[in-house]
């Protein structure tokens, strides 16, 4: 292993499931593997053996906009404004 940490090798892919068909997707993970299919394998060990749908994304291509902070020197991205303002609602 040495002083040094792996080199990225192999893409990495965020990992959404729905347990039940009624559920929303939630985020629960990321797995690295060269392809689409060998990330459902690894994933489906680790993650999603008991989930309805696994949606796999290519990490890269993948993209946050939130109205939270990921830390204080996080830098938020402007959004466009358009006629209708976003809100968020919990219940």
């Amino acid at each position: 292993m040495g002083d040094h940490p792996r080199a990225a090798v192999e893409r990495e892919w965020e990992l959404f499931v729905r347990e039940t068909e009624c559920d929303p997707l939630r985020h629960v993970g990321s797995v690295t593997a060269p392809t689409p299919e060998a990330a459902y394998e690894r994933a489906t060990k680790l993650f999603a053996w008991y989930a309805d749908d696994v949606w796999l994304c290519p990490a890269s291509e993948t993209h946050r906009y939130s109205v939270h902070a990921l830390d204080a020197d996080a830098e938020p991205v402007p959004l466009p404004r358009g006629g209708e303002p976003r809100t968020y609602e919990c219940e």
